[in-house]
């Protein structure tokens, strides 16, 4: 199949200050995308935004709140052109066993990294199917498809992203628009600060992500496993049952990859900003 070029595409990537969606703005950079870059943390979007200039603009951007999200969307379209490509990249990862979760972190996850996912896909549809063109990117995590102690909530919200996206690439077979779903292991980004590793998951840097979805983009395909062993690792484990995969798992230490880091001091700069990350989902008066 022939490369589809991404030059002069306009691409949205939400949580594009730093991290994934930051290398991943990058990587589009270099291939002449027009970029809108979409964070609550308006001062890093602006600097990532200013260190690529020209074609790349950032934008504050609250994915809870559903009106301001739509209402980012429309502001795309009206200045900078029809969206080509959505990249569902913003979620938190707070690590902790789910009896010690508050109710507060739990709608932290639910809100940035389901139901915004759930909004931004379907403004994405909305936008793109009259058009008969598009692509709609949605990050989940290899924790879409296993389970890790100590992030049960979190492992939770990837298997919605995995199931939504597999769902909405089946409503629009036909249509032209494409739905990736990108399931990286470790990456090594603040999300991952504390995490030790495990024999079986090699970790990955931002810059590997964001060429795997840049090639997603040039090449449409579904699955976009970072790295591309996972996918083969997956395979392999499913074959066995349940309790060899389990044993497996706890022999090679990948049991504990998160939950070691649930109260590591190394985490403790990240927890508190994830705790701040959703200002429009926690009620007066609730943490966050």
């Amino acid at each position: 199949m022939a490369r589809q070029s991404l030059s002069g595409k306009v691409v949205v990537v939400t949580g594009g200050a730093q991290g994934i969606g930051a290398a991943t703005a990058a990587a589009l950079h270099r291939r002449g995308s027009r970029l809108v870059l979409g964070d609550l943390d308006r001062v890093r979007a602006g600097k990532t935004a200013g260190e690529l200039v020209p074609e790349v603009v950032a934008s504050p951007l609250d994915v809870t709140d559903p009106a301001a999200f739509t209402a980012f969307l429309d502001d795309v379209e009206r200045t900078v052109g029809p969206i080509d490509v959505l990249i569902n990249n913003a979620g938190i990862m707070p690590l902790s066993p789910l009896d010690e979760e508050d109710d507060a972190a739990t709608r932290r996850l639910l809100e940035i990294n389901v139901h915004a996912v759930v909004h931004g896909t379907r403004e994405a549809v909305k936008r793109m199917k009259p058009r008969g063109r598009g692509h709609i990117v949605n990050v989940a995590s290899m924790a879409g498809k296993s389970g890790f102690s100590g992030a049960a909530t979190y492992c939770a919200t990837k298997h919605a992203v995995v199931g939504l996206s597999e769902a909405v690439r089946l409503e629009l077979r036909g249509t032209g628009v494409e739905v990736s779903c990108v399931m990286p292991a470790v990456v090594r980004t603040e999300l991952a600060s504390g995490l030790g590793e495990a024999r079986f998951i090699k970790s990955v840097g931002p810059d590997d992500v964001a060429a795997a979805i840049v090639d997603a983009l040039e090449r449409p395909k579904f699955d976009v496993f970072v790295p591309k062993s996972l996918d083969l690792t997956g395979r392999i484990t499913r074959l066995f049952p349940r309790a060899f995969g389990e044993w497996l798992m706890r022999a090679l230490g990948g049991d504990q990859l998160l939950a070691s880091a649930a109260h590591s001091p190394e985490r403790a700069e990240y927890e508190g900003r994830a705790a701040r990350s959703a200002p429009s989902a926690v009620p007066p008066g609730g943490s966050g």
